[in-house]
């Protein structure tokens, strides 16, 4: 027969709970100290990130632009048309190097060969008028003279005249009244004579002011004909320049106006590059800075000889003249990358440019340990900034290495562990 041991039931009971309750515990602090933990660092690829080093240095402070090669304003000839005119022919096509004297397209005008006809007989028509005026003129320039000479005898023989009536009337040979008259006879012819001498200098003067008239005339068919035969020659367009004809844009039937710009010839070893500088770099640009300026066929030095005030599209231009030789290939209208050196900085920490972060500035690098097995973040002061590097004022040293490439996707760490 089973005893019944109540005492049994009752400790058994007791440790259950005890267990439990010492699990419940157990569990609970683990739970806690799980909570606390932090998370893991995130790894990163070390394949996918670029890194710097830090430096101490002379940096130079550059701005970069894309641009393209351009023409010197001062080596353009743009050739405009001097008449109404239809192509007739075109003899070069753009891209052809060219010579002063190149034909480039034939024009035809057949008016401007009627006013260039009537112009050649206006001309011959003012020159025999002035041949004319001048047998004229001269003709009666010969009577005047003629009949001045006539005068001029005729006083003469009047003065003898006098002078012998003078002797034959102290001899009291003749009376004085026959004296007297011959004596103002004399004088009359004196004085006829004289005013003849006086209307042959103005005849003279007045045959030169009537020639220069019609001479005037003859120049002007001179000028109006050259005028015309200038223009005539023109329909035949040349380059003017040694150069490369990079534009002609019209076809042959095509009539052109007065004015229309038929072709447009460059010096190729005369060009200048046309850069686009954003205009939150532009503001530090000076005349006569240094610049480089890559043809992608070579670097060619130079230095900024304009700046355009205005901002287009949020850049400005920066035209930079070119200090040496043009590599092959260059050509108007050729992309090109341009850099401007804007300052040099002695003896400063530097680093290559993040791939985030303004100029004069607080932005967090991640900075790799010794090992460079882990990055942690750090503030870093920034300064000025160029295409390249940027300047550190304080967050880091010499030496130390940082993540350059975006790490935005870890704003929520600290830390990271790089494979």
């Amino acid at each position: 027969m089973d005893i019944a041991r109540p005492d049994l039931k009752k400790k058994k009971r007791r440790r259950q709970i005890l267990f439990t309750l010492l699990v419940v515990i157990v569990a609970g602090g683990v739970a806690i100290a799980v909570s606390r933990l932090k998370p893991a660092a995130p790894s990163v690829d070390s394949s996918e990130i670029w890194t710097g080093t830090v430096k101490r240095g002379d940096m130079i402070r550059q701005v970069r632009g894309l641009g393209e090669l351009k023409p010197r304003q001062d080596r353009i000839r743009l050739i405009p048309a001097q008449t109404d005119a239809t192509v007739v022919s075109i003899r070069m096509l753009p891209g052809t190097k060219v010579q002063p004297d190149t034909v480039l397209m034939d024009l035809a005008d057949p008016q401007l060969q009627q006013q260039l006809l009537n112009a050649q007989l206006a001309l011959k028509a003012a020159q025999v008028e002035y041949h004319n005026m001048q047998v004229k003129l001269e003709s009666d320039l010969m009577d005047k003279r003629s009949a001045a000479a006539a005068v001029s005898a005729n006083q003469s023989q009047a003065e003898l005249q006098a002078q012998t009536d003078q002797q034959l009337y102290k001899l009291g040979v003749i009376s004085g009244l026959s004296f007297h008259k011959s004596e103002s006879k004399a004088k009359q012819l004196t004085v006829q004579n004289d005013l003849e001498k006086e209307e042959i200098v103005m005849n003279q003067k007045a045959i030169a002011s009537q020639l220069a008239v019609q001479q005037t005339k003859v120049e002007q068919a001179q000028a109006k004909l050259a005028l015309l035969q200038n223009e005539q020659d023109a329909l035949q367009v040349k380059a003017g320049i040694n150069g490369v004809l990079i534009d002609l844009p019209h076809q042959i039937g095509e009539h052109v106006a007065v004015g229309t710009t038929l072709a447009e010839v460059v010096q190729p070893n005369q060009l200048m590059a046309e850069l686009k500088i954003p205009e939150t770099q532009a503001h530090d640009i000076e005349l006569g800075q240094q610049a480089e300026i890559d043809t992608h066929n070579g670097i060619v030095p130079g230095h900024v000889m304009r700046i355009d005030p205005s901002v287009v599209n949020g850049t400005r231009t920066v035209d930079v003249a070119m200090d040496g030789p043009l590599p092959s290939g260059a050509v108007p209208d050729l992309s090109v990358d341009g850099t401007i050196d804007l300052q040099r900085l002695h003896d400063v920490l530097y680093v290559g440019r993040p791939a985030f972060g303004n100029e004069n500035s607080t932005i967090s690098l991640f900075r790799l340990s010794p090992n460079g097995k882990t990055a942690t973040r750090v503030q870093v002061k920034v300064g000025v900034a160029s295409v390249t590097k940027i300047q550190v004022l304080r967050g880091l040293r010499a030496g130390d290495r940082v993540i350059l490439s975006d790490m935005s996707q870890y704003d929520n760490v600290d830390k990271v562990r790089l494979n």
